[in-house]
């Protein structure tokens, strides 16, 4: 297992980036979005992050971790919604939309691989030789 650590899987590194980006365009968003597409495309992009940690502390029990990163993949899935909406409302450049939606399918494509093979991630101490 290449990774010691959450923190050093390509699939958050990608998306922690992707949620500070996030964070950083919507503050240029319309106020009037505060309260609605603000918070959901922040907190669903934050989401992902957030569940690839709990599923890497709960590696060791498959189904736990292949159920954290189900919905770390939904809330990936949630995220593109909301980019959708943000480039239908004016609020994202096309260019800019496309590269964070890549960013988001590629997570998605991540967390399929990962939980494809949950024994694959379990922790070298519980990994019988």
């Amino acid at each position: 297992m290449p990774a010691k650590d959450y923190r050093e899987l390509r699939v958050y590194q990608l998306a922690f980036e992707s949620s500070v980006r996030i964070q950083e365009l919507t503050k240029k968003f319309p106020a009037e979005e505060r309260y609605s597409l603000i918070d959901q495309i922040r907190r669903s992009s934050r989401s992902i992050c957030a569940n690839i940690a709990e599923a890497w502390r709960k590696r060791r029990y498959p189904n736990h971790f292949v159920s954290k990163l189900s919905d770390s993949d939904a809330e990936s899935a949630e995220t593109i919604v909301w980019l959708d909406f943000a480039l239908r409302f004016g609020y994202l450049a096309a260019d800019t939309h496309k590269e964070l939606t890549d960013h988001y399918e590629h997570v998605c494509s991540q967390l399929t691989l990962m939980m494809a093979e949950p024994e694959k991630w379990k922790p070298r101490s519980d990994v019988k030789r």
